[in-house]
C-alpha cells in the first residue's frame, strides 16, 4: 500500500512538474516550423517563477471567489492528473480513474474560472466567461459521448480498464475508433484553447476567450491559473496518446518498467506536439460564430462512432 501511495504521488508530481516543459517544447516546435528563433524550452518555468515573486493585486470589491478560484482550479487539475495513466498503470497506484468523474472535474474547474471572471464585473471578464460557457455547452456533451463510446467498448468507465482494453485489442482500423479519435482531437483543441478555437498567444479583445477571463489576475494567482492550463494541455495529450495510440503500460512497480513506460509516453507526446504545431501553423483561427460548427461536428462524430459500435455489437 505504501509503495502504491509513493508511486501515485511521484507520478502526479512528475505530471505537474513537466507540464510547463511540454508547453515549452510545443512553442519551440512552432518557432522551428515558422523559421523563427525559439526561446528556451524552460522559459515557461522562468515565467512562472517571475509571477510567483510578483505582488498580487486585487480589486477592492473582489470577493472570496476571486481569491479562492486559482487555488481550486490548480488543485482540481492536479487531481485529474493523478488519474491519468502516465508512467505507471493506475491499477498500481492509489487514485480514482472514472472517466465520468474526470469530465465532471473539468466542468467544475471551468465553472469556478468563469465565476471568478464574472466576480470583478469587468466587461472583458464577462465577455470571456460568456464565450467559455458557450464553448463548454458544446464541448462537454461531445466529451461525454466520446467517453461513453470508449466505455462501451471496454464495458467499464474506469480509465485504466479502458486503456488496457484498447492496448490489447486491434482497433486501429475500427470505424468507431477513427470517428471518436477525430472528435476527441477537436474537443481537446477547444478545451485547451488552441487554434483554431482560441489563440493563447494573443490578447486581442475581439477574439480571446481564456485570456479574457484572467486579465484581472496577477502574481501567484495568475501563475497558478497558467500552470493549471499547461497541465490541462498535457492531460489531454496523454489521454489521446493512451486511448488512440495505445501501448500497454507495464504493470510492475520497478525502475526498468517505469523507464520503459516513460520513454514510450515521451515519444508519443512529442509526436502529438508536432502534429498540434502543424495544425496550428496551417490553420487560421475560426470566427467565434464558427466554433459551434466545429464542436457540433465533433458531437456528431462521437455519436456516429457510438452508433456504429452499437450496430456492430447487435449484428
Amino acid at each position: 500500500m505504501m509503495n502504491r501511495l509513493l508511486y501515485s504521488l511521484l507520478q502526479t508530481g512528475l505530471f505537474v512538474f513537466i507540464a510547463p516543459l511540454f508547453v515549452g517544447i510545443v512553442k519551440m516546435f512552432k518557432c522551428w516550423l515558422q523559421n523563427r528563433s525559439a526561446p528556451s524550452v524552460f522559459q515557461c518555468y522562468r515565467d512562472l517563477r517571475k509571477l510567483f515573486h510578483k505582488q498580487t493585486i486585487l480589486a477592492h470589491h473582489a470577493s472570496w471567489i476571486f481569491r479562492f478560484a486559482p487555488y481550486l482550479i490548480f488543485s482540481i487539475t492536479a487531481l485529474i492528473a493523478s488519474a491519468i495513466p502516465f508512467i505507471v498503470s493506475p491499477s498500481q497506484t492509489v487514485g480514482f480513474t472514472d472517466v465520468i468523474l474526470i469530465a465532471g472535474l473539468f466542468g467544475l474547474s471551468r465553472f469556478f474560472l468563469a465565476l471568478a471572471a464574472l466576480d470583478i464585473g469587468t466587461s472583458f471578464g464577462g465577455m470571456g466567461a460568456s464565450r467559455e460557457m458557450t464553448v463548454a455547452t458544446l464541448a462537454e456533451p461531445a466529451l461525454m459521448i466520446a467517453f461513453f463510446s470508449l466505455a462501451m467498448m471496454a464495458s467499464s468507465t474506469r480509465l485504466d480498464i479502458i486503456t488496457t482494453y484498447l492496448s490489447t485489442h486491434s482497433l486501429w482500423f475500427n470505424p468507431s475508433m477513427l470517428f471518436v479519435a477525430l472528435a476527441f482531437a477537436m474537443i481537446a483543441v477547444a478545451e485547451t484553447g488552441r487554434i483554431p478555437v482560441d489563440n493563447p498567444a494573443t490578447h486581442l479583445e475581439l477574439t480571446m476567450i481564456h485570456e479574457a477571463m484572467i486579465l484581472e489576475y496577477s502574481g501567484r494567482h495568475l501563475a497558478l491559473i497558467e500552470w493549471a492550463a499547461q497541465i490541462k494541455l498535457l492531460i489531454y495529450t496523454i489521454l489521446f496518446a493512451n486511448l488512440f495510440l495505445p501501448f500497454p503500460l507495464i504493470n510492475q512497480l520497478s525502475l526498468s518498467a517505469i523507464g520503459l513506460n516513460g520513454g514510450i509516453v515521451i515519444i508519443k507526446c512529442l509526436l502529438l506536439a508536432w502534429v498540434l504545431v502543424l495544425a496550428e501553423t496551417h490553420l487560421a483561427k475560426l470566427r467565434l460564430f464558427r466554433v459551434p460548427l466545429l464542436l457540433n461536428m465533433a458531437f456528431l462524430l462521437c455519436l456516429l462512432g457510438l452508433l456504429i459500435h452499437v450496430i456492430a455489437e447487435v449484428a
